[in-house]
């Protein structure tokens, strides 16, 4: 029996560089042109997605992708230096979908003929909605009171919950994958290859390239070779659905990006509120924030560094409440969460350096002032993300279950709520989907449409839909009985800053800001 005994362990040891470790300069830039290039996806496949149904153009589209990168460059550089700390990229959410589709159904926005002044007066109202909604962050977070809803988290809770941040999003893998498999599956095969197979394999020096880039390496072989297939008429005759996911010249971002564009707030015009709109994108808010949540304790293991205490979790949805107010101000379409593939991308690489993410804010601030240089970029097919999507997203959800170790997965209580939640939590929001796929409304169809909007929102998350069931089971179920099975031994240190002596090495505030705002 002792030979198959794993002990658990507080932070993960095959990592080459925590939190505050740096690689040397040129890996940590070429690391950081890698997250850069890895949040492009998102980044370039929500607003393709909204921007047309708005009444967009192709200008407008390319318009809409500078800003969001822009934006998330900025959101990203807050949240790295004053949120928290972690090495997490902050871009654009799929949670906010549902309401934007929803305000962009609106009758009276609906009745306007010209596209352009249609798109234009949707983005407005999304904005209002936006601007309006990221109160409940901000106030949750400056507040604490998010800080202190964690203290009903455990590892039991925590461990699924974070497991259907990654799981969730299974859509954006295979799936998405399949609509090109002669590009999606040969990425695939060679990011797995030359991360996990080639790994040893040093040809320049001592440093693993394979490891270490495999997402620019994969990236630049299967896009040029994608541009070959393009260029050789191989898409020709194909159905459009295909030409769409697999040509390298169909999103007419290069040809319609300006070549420099320095987006400003307001640049769409004064934005327009309605009560509807705004209690619609507060689901799509709260969210955001459950997912961000379960994305930090990821960050935080994969970054080796402790769990972040409440008020580190706090500050951090409080800064993520100013992103979203941002992404209002400028017009983005869409609010801000963490990003979860670049989370995974630090145990791909095994890299979880606090500046390497740093700098990737100044390459998406950078190329999204660049126009035409960060079209290139953009026009990446999406079957390539895709490809990476189901090697990070798998690997964000096995962190979250690696939180069971710290539990008494003997004990039947443990093991039905961690099979409960993630159950439900997957099956819940395929529900939901499948109506929305259908009809493009949940099977919540009132004649309150902001009140449809926000509980298909909510039911649509199963990270969400998680959080509820397993907070709810573990803080009823035998809760005194079973401390020490739920593993809050082990957690309890980690509630407050001051509760584990490495917290002020990880969480501490910059230029001696603690002075100022003293952890409480």
């Amino acid at each position: 029996m002792a030979d198959i005994t794993h002990p658990p362990m507080e932070q993960l040891q095959d990592l080459e560089y925590c939190i505050d470790s740096n690689p040397p300069w040129a890996e940590t830039i070429l690391l950081a042109f890698q997250n850069y290039i890895l949040m492009l996806g998102t980044s370039v496949m929500i607003p393709s997605m909204l921007v047309p149904v708005m009444g967009g153009s192709s200008g407008d589209k390319a318009q809409v992708i500078q800003t969001l990168l822009f934006v998330a460059g900025i959101n990203t550089l807050l949240q790295a230096l004053f949120g928290t700390r972690l090495p997490a990229v902050v871009g654009g959410s799929f949670a906010y979908v549902i309401p934007t589709v929803y305000i962009i159904s609106d009758s009276s926005l609906q009745r306007i003929n010209d596209p352009h002044e249609r798109f234009l007066q949707t983005m407005r109202a999304i904005q209002g909605a936006l601007i309006v909604a990221s109160s409940i962050q901000i106030v949750l977070g400056y507040s604490q009171v998010w800080g202190l809803f964690s203290r009903f988290f455990s590892p039991l809770g925590m461990a699924p919950v974070v497991g259907l941040v990654g799981l969730g999003l299974i859509q954006r893998g295979f799936p998405m994958l399949g609509n090109c498999v002669e590009i999606g599956i040969p990425m695939l095969l060679l990011v797995v290859g030359l991360s996990q197979y080639l790994k040893h394999v040093r040809p320049f020096r001592d440093i693993p390239i394979f490891e270490r880039f495999p997402v620019l390496i994969c990236v630049t072989i299967v896009w040029i070779y994608s541009v070959i297939l393009t260029a050789s008429g191989a898409y020709r005759n194909k159905p459009t659905i295909t030409q769409n996911s697999c040509r390298t010249d169909r999103a007419n971002l290069i040809s319609t990006a300006p070549w420099f564009m320095f987006p400003y707030p307001l640049q769409w015009g004064p934005p327009t509120f309605s009560a509807g709109h705004s209690f619609a994108m507060m689901s799509a808010v709260i969210v955001s924030m459950v997912e961000s949540t379960g994305a930090y304790k990821a960050a935080s293991r994969l970054a080796i560094a402790t769990p972040p205490p409440a008020y580190v979790l706090s500050r951090g949805i409080g800064w993520q409440g100013i992103g979203i107010l941002l992404d209002g101000l400028y017009g983005t379409g869409t609010g801000s969460t963490v990003s979860v593939e670049n989370v995974g991308l630090l145990g791909l690489t095994r890299v979880g350096s606090r500046r390497v993410v740093q700098i990737s804010a100044g390459f998406m601030i950078f190329f999204s002032t660049l126009g035409k240089f960060g079209a290139v970029f953009a026009s990446i097919p999406f079957p390539i993300f895709a490809a990476l999507y189901c090697v990070v997203f798998g690997l964000v959800a096995a962190v979250g279950i690696s939180f069971l170790q710290f539990t008494n997965m003997n004990s039947m209580r443990n093991l039905i709520i961690t099979g409960l939640t993630l159950f439900l939590g997957i099956s819940v929001p395929q529900f939901f989907n499948q109506y929305w796929t259908g009809s493009h409304h949940g099977p919540v169809h009132t004649n309150a449409g902001w009140f449809n909007a926000f509980l298909n929102t909510i039911f649509s998350s199963p990270a969400t839909v998680g959080l509820i069931v397993a907070v709810f089971l573990d803080n009823t179920l035998e809760v005194e009985r079973s401390k020490k099975d739920r593993g809050m031994p082990w957690w309890v240190k980690f509630r407050t800053f001051r509760g584990d002596n490495r917290n002020e090495e990880f969480y501490t505030l910059p230029f001696n800001l603690n002075r100022f705002f003293p952890p409480t």
